[in-house]
């Protein structure tokens, strides 16, 4: 096919004045079809040697936050192999097309741009120097994506696969590349872990620790490095890491809105840091798949935010991976349990 050649691309139709409901709701219906569209999804890439982050396939960029989950799902419910994905422009300027008749997957980005404040009223705001007060805001905007697998004559460094070694045995062990990549982020989180003969696994921010089960109490390793990458999750929050309310809140309990919410934030950064070092394993937390629904159900924004929240969590532990934390003391602050 030609470059100038038309085409016809089926490309959803997408009401912009509420992208946030919208992907909201297509989380729920994954979630209430009984797939934790931040669990299944990316394992699938594991055989193949694809990466299972997405990835844009002529750039190189790894997508982040929201968009990870929204191309994961993308990739499960149509059977993509592959984790590459590009606009239909990206394609052409590659040398190749975007198959006919293909439908495009949705993903977001923020477009940042500075506009002059209003009150609630919308009348404009000046300062007392009578300059117009300016704010910055963002503008959420769709991206329409294909996977490489609905492309024909891409070149082979962008349709290819990229080597990603296949970490995990037939019986959920990792190799020792990445067993030394975990272990690492583990030594350099500035986090105690403690193992004990129990049926739980948690941090406790009091103390600054984690407590994990003997690892031959799990069915797999795989099962105990994501679980344990769950826990490190949580001691992000900490007052001396990011400081996030689901941490340091003295009123949170087991079953409250925001003592939920923190375990989402976990179950999503375990993922998100699992997909990038290698680890297939399970966490079981389906006990909190109602107050999570609950939660999406009553604020469209909140697995956005969740999202943000979880990116910050797995990027602080991924960069301080080689930075040694000599400050080990336990903190003085009162915490609960989060499992």
């Amino acid at each position: 096919m030609k470059k100038n050649q038309k085409t016809s691309i089926a490309h959803p139709q997408i009401a912009r004045q509420d992208l946030y409901q919208q992907i909201t709701d297509k989380i729920i219906l994954a979630i209430e079809k009984g797939t934790l569209p931040w669990r299944k999804p990316w394992r699938t890439g594991q055989t193949n040697g694809e990466h299972p982050l997405p990835r844009n396939a002529t750039t190189g960029h790894y997508y982040s936050g929201i968009n990870v989950m929204l191309l994961w799902m993308a990739a499960e419910e149509q059977g993509f192999s592959a984790n590459r994905w590009l606009t239909f422009r990206q394609a052409l300027n590659a040398g190749g097309n975007v198959r006919t008749g293909e439908t495009s997957s949705q993903a977001i980005f923020f477009k940042p741009w500075e506009k002059q404040a209003e009150d609630y009223s919308g009348k404009k705001l000046f300062g007392d120097d009578g300059n117009p007060l300016i704010e910055r805001v963002s503008m959420m905007k769709s991206l329409c994506l294909f996977n490489v697998a609905q492309c024909e004559n891409l070149p082979e460094d962008i349709a290819g696969e990229c080597l990603f070694p296949d970490a995990m045995g037939d019986e959920g062990t990792v190799d020792t590349q990445t067993f030394n990549r975990v272990d690492s982020i583990i030594r350099h989180s500035g986090v105690s872990v403690n193992h004990r003969h129990q049926n739980g696994a948690y941090y406790r921010s009091a103390t600054d620790r984690v407590v994990m089960p003997l690892i031959r109490q799990f069915f797999t390793e795989a099962d105990y490095w994501s679980t344990l990458l769950h826990e490190l999750v949580h001691s992000t929050g900490h007052i001396r890491r990011l400081n996030r309310p689901g941490i340091t809140s003295a009123s949170k309990a087991f079953g409250d809105k925001v003592y939920a919410f923190e375990e989402l934030i976990a179950e999503l950064g375990s993922a998100f840091l699992c997909a990038e070092v290698g680890v297939f394993g399970e966490i079981q937390h389906d006990s909190y798949i109602d107050s999570w629904l609950q939660a999406l159900k009553s604020d469209k924004r909140a697995i956005f935010r969740a999202c943000r929240f979880a990116r910050e969590a797995s990027e602080y532990l991924i960069r301080h991976e080689s930075i040694v934390n000599g400050d080990s003391s336990d903190a003085a602050v009162e915490g609960g349990v989060l499992s």
